[in-house]
Parts: structure tokens; sequence; C-alpha cells
């Protein structure tokens, strides 16, 4: 009898230290987030980190295996105000916290400084949304990107301005933010390769509201298109601001513009296929229904439609997981050569990135809004 007392407690003792050396054999991977969470796009911020964290408690609901340890996913979300110097600050602190990867910045604003900070770390960093091609020409080997740059999406824009839309006088504003200036000049590239006048380029800021200087200017020169390289944010009230003032023309933009809230931020002055704009992504065909039921299952999980980017952040955190469990590894420098040659399937579609770090074959979507909601044009690339 006293040998088996003496013996209960110390079988429960070796199987707690059995338990206790599993625990240790696991792996903690840390992965950093970074996007508005704060500010006036802080609703596109927020659709970013949702993607995110759909993937964290994903994968680690599978048990994902790396060099033979289980991994333990933890999301690192921290917030960039669409600042630059805000965006600098949080990336050191990713840094510091030595996390794996960093899927971010959303605006290619905050990207671009950001990327020295990482690269210089030795951090792999994807974004999902952010378009500035120079994010990609810095030669940073670990700096990648998942939707397509604003030289594909701008100037597809302005071919379609003069190819469908039919304009021959375009005017153009940009809020003076690298992704703003940016997609609006290879606007301009596109839409004079097809003929159009530029008639007049007027400058704004992110945190502007009033246009009425700068609309009235350019309902003098009677353009057919009026382009806005920036965010929705900007571009509602600057619609709101064109129809009070008469302004007929069709109104163009690029991703910044292409969401949801659009219609909440502009109110009655969306109009009905008025407003023109095109997402740096999209899905083929093919990829259809893994798409519709991956938005039902945010939808669900968050009681919300898809803004723009979540399903990018998704697949960004699984293409390089995917890229950590091929190299064994999750230190950014054995995995990073197997991301730079990855090919991944994800809900957007296949994934496989160019020597500098752009999706190869990016696709574009273009949409326009009617009876309230944003509607379909063509997916192209």
């Amino acid at each position: 009898m006293s040998f088996k007392t003496k013996m209960i407690p110390l079988a429960g003792a070796i199987a707690f230290a059995f338990a206790g050396a599993a625990a240790a054999e696991d792996m903690v991977v840390k992965i950093g987030h970074v996007g508005p969470i704060s500010g006036a796009i802080a609703h596109l911020g927020k659709d970013n980190e949702n993607g995110a964290k759909m993937a964290i408690e994903e994968l680690n609901a599978k048990g994902v295996m790396i060099g033979g340890k289980k991994a333990k996913f933890e999301l690192l979300a921290e917030d960039d105000g669409a600042d630059p110097k805000q965006g600098t600050t949080v990336a050191q602190k990713l840094v510091d916290a030595k996390v794996n990867g960093v899927i971010g910045h959303l605006n290619s604003g905050t990207t671009i400084p950001a990327s020295k900070i990482y690269n210089d770390a030795g951090i792999v960093q994807i974004s999902p949304s952010a378009t500035n091609p120079k994010y990609t020409q810095q030669g940073f080997k670990g700096a990648f990107r998942v939707v397509a740059n604003d030289g594909q999406l701008g100037g597809t824009l302005g071919r379609f301005a003069v190819q469908i839309n039919k304009a021959k006088k375009v005017a153009v504003i940009d809020d003076k933010t690298a992704y703003g200036e940016g997609v609006a000049a290879e606007f301009m590239k596109g839409a004079k390769g097809k003929g159009a006048e530029v008639v007049v380029q007027e400058h704004t800021t992110d945190k502007s509201t009033d246009f009425s200087a700068i609309l009235t200017s350019i309902k003098a020169k009677n353009p057919d298109v009026i382009f806005f390289g920036g965010m929705d944010a900007v571009a509602g009230p600057m619609l709101r601001q064109m129809k009070a003032l008469g302004i007929k023309a069709k109104f163009m933009g690029g991703d910044g513009i292409c969401s949801a809230d659009l219609v909440k931020l502009a109110g009655d002055a969306i109009g009905e296929g008025q407003v023109v704009c095109a997402e740096a992504g999209g899905v083929l065909e093919a990829q259809k229904k893994v798409s519709d039921d991956w938005k039902a299952a945010y939808k669900k999980k968050f009681g919300v439609e898809v803004q723009i980017y979540a399903p990018y952040v998704y697949d960004a955190i699984m293409t390089m997981v995917d890229a950590m469990v091929q190299a064994k590894s999750a230190e950014p420098a054995k995995y990073l050569p197997l991301l730079a040659k990855i090919k991944h399937k994800g809900v957007t579609g296949d994934i496989a990135f160019d020597d500098k770090g752009d999706i190869k074959d990016g696709t574009l979507t273009l949409y326009t809004y009617k009876g309230g909601k944003r509607e379909l044009l063509q997916v192209v690339k």
C-alpha cells in the first residue's frame, strides 16, 4: 500500500516532465502585421489585420510542423496610422521583438521607409497592398508583394479612361503621398499613351476635406475624367463636392478608393457607373469559388464584408509559412531562398515572385458602383 502511494505522485511527476519536454520541443513563430488601425483609413487597416488573424488561427488549428517541431504562431499586430514616421517606429519595435517575418505595411508611404529597417535587420517582409514600384526597386532581397504594382494599375486605368470611357481630356489630383503620386503618374502615362490630354494636375493632402478651389479650377477645364490618386476617406468627400459643383466628369482612382466603404463616404454622390476604380489583385474565374468561400468565412467570423486586401494578407502569411515549412526553419535567412522561388496556391490565385520580389502575372480588377454597391467590370492581367 505504502509502495503504491509513493509511486502515484512519482508517475505524475514523470508524466508532467514528459509534457514539459514536449512543450519545450514546440517552437514559437512570431509574425508581425502592420496597418493603419487608427486614423481616416482605419477600416482598411482593420480589414488587413482581420486577414492576418484568420491565417494565424488556421495555422495554429492545423498544427503546422517546421523542421520536426510543432509551430505555435503568434501575431504581433502594430498600428502605423498610415504615417511614415509612426511606420518606422513600429517597424523597429517588431525588429526588437525578433519577429520571424512581417506582413505589411498597407500603404506605400509607410512600407517603403519601413522596408529599410527590416532589410537592415535581415527580416523578410511581404506587403499585401503597397503598390508603389519603388518598394521592390531598392534591391532588398527580403522585400516582396502579392499584388500588382502602380505601373500596371495606373497604366491600365489610364488606358481604360480612353478606350472605354472615351476620354479626350483628363484632370489629375493626387494626395502627395508615395502611393497617390505614384499611381497618378502611371495613370497619366497610360492616358497620354492612348492620346488623351492632361488638362490640369492638382495636389491635395491625405487629410484634406475641402476641395472647392481645386474642383472649381478643374470644372473650368471641362475634363471627361477626373483621376484621384489617394484613399477612399478623401475620395468620398471629393465626390460629394463634385456633385455640389455640378461636375459631371467620370471619377477614377486606384485601389485606395476602391473599397466597400466608398459608398458610405460618398453618399448619393457615388452615382450610377460614374466611379471606376481598380483593385491591385483579382480572382480569375477558375479561382472564384475558393475566393468566394473564403470571403463568406470572413464575413461569418467578423460580421462584415471584406474591404479590399484581407485575402491578400491571408495569402501573404500562408506563402511565408509555406517557405518556412519547405526550408524546415523559421529563420529568415534560411527560408528566404525558398520564398524567392515559391509556387503557392492561395485563395487569391497562384503566388510566385520575380527577381525583384513583385508578384508574377499580377491581376487587376476593375470596378464601378451601381445601386449603392461595388460592381465588378472585369479582371485583367
